[in-house]
C-alpha cells in the first residue's frame, strides 16, 4: 500500500515502494552535472552574493554579540522592518508586535501554517505543479491534498475546475504567487476568485510570496490586498530570493492576530528561533530604495530572455515567465515526450542539467506534465550565455 508521504511527491522518489528513503531527483541531477561538468541550471539558488551591505552588516552583527537566540517572534527591528515593507509597496496597515512572526525561511513559515491550520479530515488545496515542500507537510499534517492544474501556456487555472477543488472539508488554500515551478504570475480574476471561494468555504488562504519583487510585467498583487481578504490570509515571504541571500533562511508570515498567533504556536516547537545576526542584515535591506528592487527585476529578466534565446535555439517550445527564478519548456517540440529521460541524458549530451516538472506534481498531474522541463536562469550572464550556446547543440544530439 502506498502511504500519504510516498504520494505526496511521487516524481520526487522521497521513498520507494520498499519503504526506503530514496534520492530525490535534485541530488540526482545535481550529481549528473558534476559527473558530466554541466552548468546545473536545476536548482533555484543565484550564483553570487546579494549586497555587500547587507554582507557587511551580518557580520557587524555577529561581532557586535548578536549570536543568541532571537526573540521567538523575532527581533523587534526585523518585524518593524516587515510592516513598514508591506505598507509602503502595498498599502497593508500591521502591527508588528501581534500581527508578524519571523520565521527559518519562508519554507518554515509554510509548515508551521499547515500544522496550525489543518489535520486529518481537512483538505489543502493548492495549484499544481506545487512546490515540493506544500505535500510534504500536508502530508505530515495527516490532511488531504487536493489540486487545481495549471494549464500551459499561461499555467493560469481554469475556473470552473477551482471551483470544483473546493468541498467542505476545504480548510486551507494555499497560493503560490509568483508561482515555482511554472513561473506564471495569477491575475485579478484568479486571485479574487480564490477569495471568494475560501469565503464562502471559511477556508484560510496561505499565500507563498517568496517571488514578490522577482515580476517582469504588472507589479506583484498580494492577496491579502483584496477585497474580503486580509482576515483570512496568512502572507508569507522571505529575504532569500529578494537579495539573493538564500543560505540566510529567514522569513515571516503576517497577517490577522488570531492566525499568526496559532502559526506562532507550531513555530515555537520547530526552530523556536534562528538566524540572529541575519535578522538584523535582513532589517536593514528591507529599507532599501524602490530604485534597487526595480533593479533586481530587471536584472533577472535580462537573464530570462538569454536563457530563453538558448532554449528555442535548441529546439524546445519555451513558455516565457512572468516572474520568479524559472522557466518552462516542452520538449515534445522535439519529439520527446518524457522530460524526465532527456533530463536524464541532458548533461552529457550537452553539459546542462534541468528538472523535469513532473517531480512538482502528484501521479496524476505527474502524467499530464511529463514532457515538461524547468531551467533556472538566477546565474551570472556568462555563464547562462554558455549555457544557451551548449543548448543550442541539442537538437541535433536527442
Amino acid at each position: 500500500m502506498t502511504s500519504a508521504w510516498q504520494r505526496t511527491a511521487a516524481g520526487a522518489n522521497l521513498l520507494g515502494e520498499d519503504g526506503q528513503l530514496g534520492v530525490t531527483i535534485f541530488e540526482e541531477m545535481t550529481s549528473l552535472a558534476v559527473r558530466h561538468g554541466a552548468i546545473n541550471l536545476g536548482q533555484g539558488f543565484p550564483d553570487e552574493d546579494g549586497p555587500a551591505e547587507m554582507a557587511e552588516a551580518a557580520r557587524s552583527a555577529i561581532l557586535s554579540g548578536a549570536n543568541q537566540y532571537a526573540p521567538g517572534q523575532g527581533i523587534p527591528r526585523l518585524r518593524e522592518a516587515v510592516a513598514a515593507h508591506q505598507a509602503r509597496f502595498y498599502g497593508i496597515d500591521l502591527d508588528p508586535w501581534k500581527q508578524a512572526i519571523v520565521t527559518t525561511g519562508a519554507t518554515e513559515g509554510i509548515a508551521a501554517a499547515v500544522l496550525a491550520l489543518a489535520g486529518p479530515g481537512d483538505d489543502v488545496l493548492t495549484f499544481e505543479p506545487f512546490y515540493d515542500s506544500y505535500g510534504a507537510m500536508i502530508a505530515l499534517a495527516g490532511a488531504r491534498h487536493v489540486t487545481v492544474p495549471l494549464h500551459a501556456p499561461a499555467f493560469q487555472p481554469d475556473l470552473a475546475e477551482l471551483e470544483a477543488a473546493f468541498t467542505p472539508s476545504t480548510r486551507v488554500v494555499v497560493v503560490n504567487n509568483p508561482h515555482n515551478p511554472t513561473g506564471a504570475v495569477f491575475g485579478r480574476e484568479v486571485l479574487a476568485r480564490v477569495v471568494e471561494l475560501a469565503a464562502q468555504h471559511d477556508a484560510v488562504i496561505v499565500t507563498d510570496e517568496v517571488y514578490e519583487h522577482l515580476v517582469f510585467g504588472e507589479p506583484h498583487v498580494p492577496v491579502a490586498t483584496l477585497p474580503g481578504a486580509a482576515e483570512r490570509t496568512l502572507t508569507i515571504s522571505s529575504a532569500g530570493k529578494t537579495f539573493s541571500f538564500t543560505g540566510w533562511k529567514v522569513g515571516w508570515v503576517t497577517g490577522p492576530e488570531e492566525l499568526v498567533a496559532r502559526v506562532r504556536t507550531i513555530k515555537q516547537f520547530l526552530t523556536y528561533s534562528s538566524g540572529t545576526p541575519f535578522q538584523e542584515a535582513v532589517a536593514m535591506g528591507l529599507g532599501f530604495p524602490d530604485e534597487f528592487f526595480r533593479g533586481i527585476a530587471a536584472s533577472l529578466r535580462a537573464k530570462r530572455d538569454i536563457l530563453a534565446e538558448g532554449l528555442r535555439a535548441a529546439g524546445l517550445e519555451v513558455f516565457v515567465p512572468e516572474g520568479t527564478y524559472f522557466i518552462t519548456t516542452d520538449t515534445r517540440a522535439l519529439g520527446i515526450e518524457n522530460a524526465l529521460d532527456l533530463a536524464r541524458r541532458l548533461p552529457e549530451l550537452v553539459g546542462v542539467a534541468a528538472i523535469p516538472v513532473s517531480v512538482f506534481c502528484q501521479p496524476e498531474g505527474a502524467e499530464r506534465t511529463r514532457s515538461l522541463l524547468r531551467f533556472a536562469f538566477c546565474k551570472k550572464e556568462p555563464l547562462l550565455a554558455e549555457a544557451a550556446s551548449r543548448l543550442a547543440l541539442l537538437a541535433d544530439r536527442v
